[in-house]
């Protein structure tokens, strides 16, 4: 008798502060997995965010996050982060999935976007190590490392301006194809980003 080897994982661990998510999310998680680049996707929002960006609830962004990509075959999100010390850090967060999953092997899912401010991540280079980085290109990002884009030009960034014009038809016809339907009812619903 003998143990039989075990089958490992490949996982995408797909973070951010999703502050709202928005159809380039649902883009990236299910590109990963058509690709195979991962067989699952990982969604983890932060809960509260190193850098001290201002965000929505913790439970409102989760919400969302679950509305915008939960119902994606292969795709997971995960509440873990509001079980681990704060302030949030990918590395920390990395480090116990792998402690509890060993047979998950992790690659760290991001946007082009992301790139330059890669570096001044806590243990960065470890986090390059413990999950390999598989970038997605964005219209409108370029540089060195950044690949061709295969999503578009939508941040959160932009879908919180257009919030906070949404009354304007031209502010709501851009939310309506950059927000999945349900998102943006959420939104509405709760009057979230009233004030930016």
């Amino acid at each position: 008798m003998y143990d039989a080897p075990e089958i490992l994982v490949k996982v995408a661990f797909y973070g951010g502060s999703f502050n709202p998510p928005h159809v380039a999310h649902v883009m990236a998680a299910s590109y990963a997995l058509s690709v195979g680049w991962a067989e699952k996707v990982l969604v983890v929002p932060v809960f509260e965010h190193a850098f001290a960006k201002r965000l929505e609830s913790f439970e409102h962004r989760f919400a969302m996050v679950e509305l915008c990509m939960g119902w994606l075959p292969g795709v997971t999100v995960s509440r873990v982060e509001a079980d681990l010390p704060k302030p949030s850090r990918t590395l920390a967060t990395l480090e116990h999935l792998k402690e509890v999953n060993p047979a998950q092997v992790f690659s760290l899912l991001m946007g082009a976007d992301q790139l330059p401010e890669f570096e001044k991540w806590h243990g960065a280079s470890r986090l390059k190590e413990l999950a390999p980085q598989q970038i997605l290109g964005r219209v409108g990002v370029v540089g060195p490392e950044a690949p061709e884009p295969v999503l578009p030009g939508i941040s959160s960034t932009r879908v919180r301006e257009l919030l906070r014009i949404r009354h304007e038809p031209a502010a709501r016809t851009e939310l309506e194809l950059s927000l999945p339907e349900r998102v943006l009812a959420y939104i509405d619903e709760h009057q979230l980003y009233q004030n930016g």
